[in-house]
């Protein structure tokens, strides 16, 4: 009897093992190091993806489409860090052996992980999921691609623009023959340009962010320093910095003249910036591509002062060339991050889902890295698409060889603030600038 029983039992307990469902048993957890900001408010439980504006919840929504479909109960923990300090955190993490499986990096920064071997080539695991380095643009290769190797997947390409209410340049009289808007082709002019529109309005010309921690002035800086064919760091394994060259003193002499004169809103972050635009304080925001969604959704509003006048450009050529300062976000995976080949292969999965899906990040304003989603049709029926695609073209980023690149960034970008809102003077910054450069570069070991 008691034999009978314990064998129903076994019988019973085998049978109820076998009906449990495959995947409570093969769930696979990644993480996903990411800035873009949190909305889990608006965004947390939506996977309507094509619903989803903006940065952050195009990808929270992206997250969230992929743990509630794919097939091998793949699941994934975004990790959410403030843009700032992103890339302390994370060479802290690695430090402390607590790696992500998956880390968003921009292309700039990729080079001193791999130079410091924290980051191998990808090329045979973007083949085993279908994605070949010929399927990205030039741009978004070079950005990814060190020595012939693949470092990381692009997501892709973003650059420095100028929005502009071109309401308000027309309220200001800043119009051509034509009707068109006026936009400056060089220094001169954009001082001309910025006094009349002053004169006229009582307001500020441009918005641009001199708080915060977004090195934003570095961008405006790098734009114009691209347009110049200057080279302002030497080439080589280790690179030094010259800000003491005319080029330099150039744009540093107009920011400093644009700020001084009130031509530019005072002391405001990127925040304030979108708020300044929004509410028609200022005639051109500077700002990346990640806002055209944001910015065209305010211009669709009957009461925006830029209601039917919203116009982007890439950063206009004051200069010798026509270029501007570009970059790119990539998906990267770090020494240390899959623990196993079930891992890696749980990452690729949604790296994958990523690549298949980047028509709808291309919707926040970025210019994808697929070729694919780039030449579509789709892709190119996007507003203002086709003022901003020159980019892939034009768009310049920070060498390879240039070391610890966001905090490269981030000190010139601090000097250039702090020139703006004192009484430094140009040679002065110049000084700072070079000083503390040179002492991060000689620094890497």
């Amino acid at each position: 009897m008691i034999r009978t029983f314990l064998k129903t039992a076994s019988v019973l307990a085998l049978a109820a093992a076998t009906l449990q469902p495959v995947h409570a048993q093969d769930k696979t957890e990644i993480t996903l190091a990411r800035f873009f900001g949190a909305c889990e408010a608006d965004f947390g439980k939506s996977t309507d993806v094509r619903a989803a504006r903006g940065e952050c919840g195009v990808i929270t929504t992206l997250v969230n489409k992929f743990n509630a479909t794919n097939k091998d109960n793949v699941v994934v923990k975004p990790q959410i860090a403030e843009w700032g300090p992103y890339y302390d955190q994370l060479t802290a993490r690695i430090v402390a052996r607590d790696v992500p499986t998956i880390a968003v990096m921009h292309q700039s920064s990729i080079g001193d992980y791999v130079n410091r071997k924290l980051i191998e080539p990808i090329d045979a695991d973007l083949k085993s999921v279908g994605i070949s380095p010929a399927d990205f643009t030039d741009t978004a290769r070079a950005g990814v691609t060190m020595n012939d190797k693949t470092y990381g997947l692009p997501f892709d390409t973003w650059s420095w623009l100028w929005h502009i209410n071109t309401n308000l340049l027309k309220q200001a009289g800043l119009v051509n023959a034509d009707g068109s808007v006026q936009i400056p082709k060089s220094p001169a002019e954009l001082l001309a340009q910025a006094r009349k529109y002053k004169q006229a309005t009582g307001k500020a010309y441009f918005a641009w962010p001199t708080a915060g921690g977004v090195p934003t002035n570095t961008w405006t800086f790098f734009s114009m320093m691209f347009q110049q064919n200057g080279n302002l760091f030497t080439p080589g394994a280790k690179p030094r910095i010259d800000m003491h060259t005319p080029d330099v003193t150039a744009i540093l002499e107009l920011m400093r003249t644009l700020y001084t004169e009130g031509l530019v809103v005072q002391g405001v972050d990127s925040g304030a910036v979108n708020q300044a635009w929004f509410k028609g304080d200022a005639a051109v925001a500077l700002t990346g591509t990640w806002r055209i969604d944001d910015f065209m959704a305010a211009s669709e509003k009957a009461d925006s002062p830029a209601h039917d006048g919203y116009l982007v450009i890439p950063f206009p050529q004051l200069f010798a060339k026509r270029a501007t300062f570009a970059d790119g976000h990539a998906w990267v995976m770090l020494k240390g991050g899959a623990k196993d080949d079930k891992t890696r292969k749980a990452a690729l999965a949604f790296m994958k889902f990523l690549w298949d899906n980047e028509f709808e990040w291309s919707r926040t304003g970025h210019l994808p890295a697929n070729k694919r989603v780039y030449d579509s049709a789709e892709f190119k029926a996007l507003p203002m698409r086709g003022k901003i695609i020159e980019i892939s073209t034009i768009g310049r980023g920070l060498a390879h060889n240039v070391p610890r690149a966001a905090a490269v960034q981030q000190a010139i970008n601090e000097e250039l603030v702090t020139m703006q809102l004192s009484k430094k003077t140009v040679r002065e910054t110049q000084d700072a600038a070079e000083t503390r450069v040179n002492k991060l570069l000689d620094a890497v070991r």
